[in-house]
C-alpha cells in the first residue's frame, strides 16, 4: 500500500484552501471540521475532480499533481477509490453489475481483495440480483464501498459516507467500515464532522477550519485538546482514552475498562476480555470533588491533578485534569466542565489535587470506538 501526501493551496470562492498532511499506510486518516470548512473541496482535489492552484499530491511514488512540474493526472489514472455522500450507483445495473463495473475499471492486477472477498466482507451476497431502487440507504452505501474497492485503489476516499443515513443505518454500516479498515490495509481518508465516527474509525485526525489545516495528530491527542474546543464541538468536547476490556460483571451488567488512570466501569460492552477500544468521556459528564466522595451513586472516581483551566465565554469553565496513576509513563488527560461559581468556591487552580467523578451510565454506545 502507498502513503498519500498532500500539500496544496487553492482559492474556491471566498475560501482559501491550504492543506498539508499525510495519510498513513493501512490506517484511517480523518478530515474533521465543521460543515463548510473545505473538507470536500480537499478530497475533490485529491481525486482529480478539481484542480488546486498550487502544490503537490503524491500517492507513494506516483505524482498525482505537481504545479511546478505541470502534472495533473486525470481521475481514472490516480488509483483512487471514491465513496461519496450519495451512493451514485448506476440505476440500470444490478448490485452485481455495479460491483463488476468497478472491477472492470481496476488499474492494478494485484487488487487486495477479490469479488468474493468483498461481497462477503460487506455482507451483500443476498443483494447481488437486486436493482439499486430496492436497497436501503445502508445497503446502497455498502455496494458503493464495494464498487470502489474493486477498482483496485491505492487509497480510498470516503466523503461523509454516513451523512445521508439515519441513526439505524449508520449503526448498520459502521461495522463494515471497520472491517474494511482492518482487512484491506488500504489507507482511508475519511471525511466527517461527526465526532463519534472519528473516535470509532480514525487513527489520525487532520483538523480543518476555514480551509486550512490547523492540527494533525493521533485521535486521542487532537480530540482532547482544550484549544480546539470550538472545532471539536463544544457540547461534545471531552477526552479520548485508549482502554482495554479488563472484565465483565454479568450480574450488574457492567464492563471494566482498564487504562492508564485505573479501571472505568461502563454499561456492558459486547466484546471479549483483552479487546482494545477507545472511549470518549465528555467534559459535561465529569464532576470534581476535593476529597474522595462517599455515599454517592457515581461508580467512577479518579484522583488527579488540575493541569489547565479555560474560560468558555459562558457561566461554565473547562478544567483539564491528569488522572494518570503514579507509575504511568504518560499523562492521562480528562476534561471536566463546571460552572465558574463551582470553580471559585472549590478554589480550583493548576496543581490542585482533586477527584474526577464520572457516571457509568454517561458512557453510552456512541462513546465507544473500536
Amino acid at each position: 500500500m502507498s502513503r498519500l501526501t498532500v500539500d496544496i493551496s487553492s482559492r474556491i470562492g471566498d475560501l482559501e484552501i491550504e492543506a498539508r498532511f499525510e495519510s498513513d499506510v493501512g490506517g484511517v486518516t480523518a478530515l474533521h471540521g465543521r460543515s463548510g470548512a473545505g473538507k470536500t473541496s480537499i478530497v475533490s482535489m485529491i481525486a482529480g475532480l478539481t484542480k488546486p492552484d498550487r502544490g503537490r499530491i503524491t500517492l507513494g511514488d506516483l505524482v498525482l499533481f505537481d504545479s511546478g512540474q505541470n502534472i495533473n493526472l486525470p481521475p481514472e489514472a490516480r488509483r483512487v477509490g471514491y465513496v461519496f455522500q450519495e451512493d451514485r450507483l448506476f440505476p440500470h445495473l444490478s448490485v452485481q453489475g455495479n460491483l463488476l463495473y468497478g472491477a472492470n475499471r481496476a488499474t492494478r492486477s494485484d487488487t487486495v481483495l477479490n469479488f468474493g472477498d468483498i461481497v462477503e466482507m460487506l455482507g451483500i451476497s443476498h443483494l447481488l440480483d437486486r436493482q439499486p431502487h430496492r436497497l436501503s440507504g445502508g445497503e446502497k452505501q455498502r455496494v458503493a464501498i464495494g464498487r470502489a474497492l474493486l477498482s483496485g485503489p491505492e487509497v480510498l476516499l470516503m466523503d461523509e459516507p454516513l451523512a445521508n443515513l439515519d441513526i439505524q443505518r449508520r449503526s448498520e454500516i459502521l461495522p463494515f467500515i471497520e472491517k474494511l479498515r482492518d482487512a484491506t490495509g488500504i489507507p482511508v481518508l475519511y471525511v466527517s464532522h461527526a465526532t463519534e465516527e472519528i473516535i470509532r474509525l480514525a487513527d489520525t485526525v487532520v483538523m480543518i477550519a476555514d480551509g486550512k489545516t490547523v492540527a494533525t495528530g493521533p485521535v486521542e491527542e487532537v480530540m482532547s485538546r482544550l484549544d480546539l474546543r470550538p472545532l471539536t464541538g463544544r457540547y461534545e468536547a471531552g477526552a479520548v482514552l485508549n482502554v482495554s476490556i479488563a472484565g465483565h460483571n454479568n450480574n450488574d451488567g457492567l464492563s471494566e475498562l482498564g487504562f492508564d488512570g485505573g479501571v472505568l466501569l461502563v454499561p456492558q460492552v459486547d466484546a471479549p476480555v483483552g479487546y482494545d477500544l477507545r472511549v470518549r468521556i465528555r467534559a459535561r459528564d465529569v464532576s470534581i470533588a476535593l476529597t474522595p466522595p462517599t455515599g454517592i451513586s457515581i461508580l467512577n472516581v479518579f484522583p488527579g491533578r488540575v493541569v489547565e483551566m479555560a474560560e468558555t465565554g459562558t457561566a461554565q469553565m473547562d478544567v483539564l485534569i491528569d488522572i494518570a496513576r503514579a507509575n504511568s509513563p504518560a499523562p492521562c488527560p480528562l476534561w471536566a466542565r463546571v460552572t465558574r461559581r463551582s470553580a471559585r468556591e472549590l478554589k480550583l487552580a493548576p496543581g490542585l489535587h482533586v477527584h474526577a467523578l464520572i457516571k457509568a451510565v454517561a458512557i453510552d454506545r456512541h462513546s465507544l470506538g473500536q
